[in-house]
């Protein structure tokens, strides 16, 4: 299977797209693919740590999302491959349906990576890993009849270590010795400061805190420097080790996006926050089934919101525990999101070759 993976990463973009794309990647070819990703250089884009995981990784010009330069710069690499190109992955809110199907006639199938079910796509699968109330009927009429949906945190994609420490997880049950804050690869907002604030006002000194940022992140030099002054906090960058973290903390801090499955993954109790209108609706709806405490928008919270309302879950274990088992209930422990995709990618492609001989 030749496969090629379109997705953007930046400051302002963040880093989750290409970071669930590689793990699929890494899927793919320990079934055997070929798989390249095509991305644009923009600033704090994450083009050598794909090439460092061992993938070809092509640039194109920072054009704007779909537009016709982005289009043809893709097309030019595509319609060049050898050999040809079996599967094209987009993961990018940026691109839809007339994209897609400047695309089409150089690739045998298109599958579509998403989140927001806000737009039209022309594909043979698409993925949303996220849960939502109304899940089954969310991409009615924005694709074809023919669309093979994979919907649900049963797909969700994450790395091996995330199903090593699930298999290995103590129970949540006990008093917060250990906290985790993490606001995504890049954290532009420098959301992360006014929770290290917020811990410091509470004056737990016996409650470790690791502070987690990506190498992407424009604060992390005072973010580094915070940590540095106080002996409780931990600071770590770029970390391989994830699983581990959240899986040793009593308590997290952190938004919506992938790293909320993470965290569910391990069903660690959480304070969850939101600071892009594409996080809401998932979050929210996650926040319903009772795994995750939602408080709302990031940049209306204080330094003094984060010490209440992290003193006030630290002071609720009850609360934790029942918190800890909504989320792990959301993600089947036997569940294996990149396996299913891939197995998924592999149908279409067997039932393509029945029906066309």
């Amino acid at each position: 299977m030749n496969v090629v993976i379109r997705a953007d990463s930046s400051i302002d973009i963040g880093s989750g797209h290409v970071m669930r794309c590689m793990t699929l990647a890494d899927e793919l070819v320990a079934r055997g693919a070929h798989v390249a990703f095509i991305c644009k250089a923009l600033d704090g884009a994450m083009i050598e740590p794909i090439r460092q995981r061992g993938f070809a990784c092509h640039e194109i010009a920072a054009t704007p999302a779909g537009s016709g330069a982005d289009a043809a710069d893709t097309l030019a690499l595509i319609a060049g491959h050898r050999p040809p190109v079996d599967w094209l992955i987009v993961d990018h809110y940026g691109l839809d349906r007339r994209w897609e199907q400047i695309i089409r006639p150089v690739v045998r199938h298109l599958m579509v990576v998403d989140d927001l079910a806000n737009r039209s796509h022309d594909c043979d699968l698409l993925l949303d890993q996220n849960y939502y109330a109304d899940m089954a009927s969310r991409y009615d009429g924005l694709v074809p009849a023919h669309t093979a949906l994979l919907l649900g945190p049963e797909f969700v994609l994450l790395r091996p270590e995330f199903r090593a420490a699930r298999r290995a997880l103590r129970p949540r049950n006990g008093p917060v010795r250990r906290m985790i804050v993490f606001f995504g690869g890049t954290d532009p907002l420098n959301l992360t400061a006014p929770v290290l604030r917020g811990v410091e006002q509470l004056g737990r000194s016996d409650i470790a805190v690791d502070v987690v940022v990506g190498s992407g992140n424009p604060h992390r030099g005072k973010i580094e420097h915070f940590c540095l002054q106080h002996a409780w906090a931990h600071y770590h960058c770029q970390v391989s080790n994830m699983a581990e973290l959240i899986a040793a903390a009593d308590l997290g801090v952190g938004a919506g996006g992938a790293a909320m499955w993470e965290r569910c993954a391990l069903g660690l109790p959480t304070l969850t926050v939101v600071f892009a209108d594409n996080q809401v609706r998932t979050t929210t709806d996650v926040a319903q089934t009772g795994a995750i405490a939602y408080l709302g928008w990031a940049q209306t919270l204080s330094d003094r919101d984060y010490a209440r309302t992290i003193g006030e879950l630290i002071d609720r274990p009850a609360e934790r525990a029942a918190m800890a088992d909504a989320a792990l209930n959301l993600i089947d422990a036997s569940a294996n999101g990149a396996i299913a995709v891939a197995r998924a990618m592999e149908g279409v492609m067997h039932q393509s070759r029945s029906e066309h001989g």
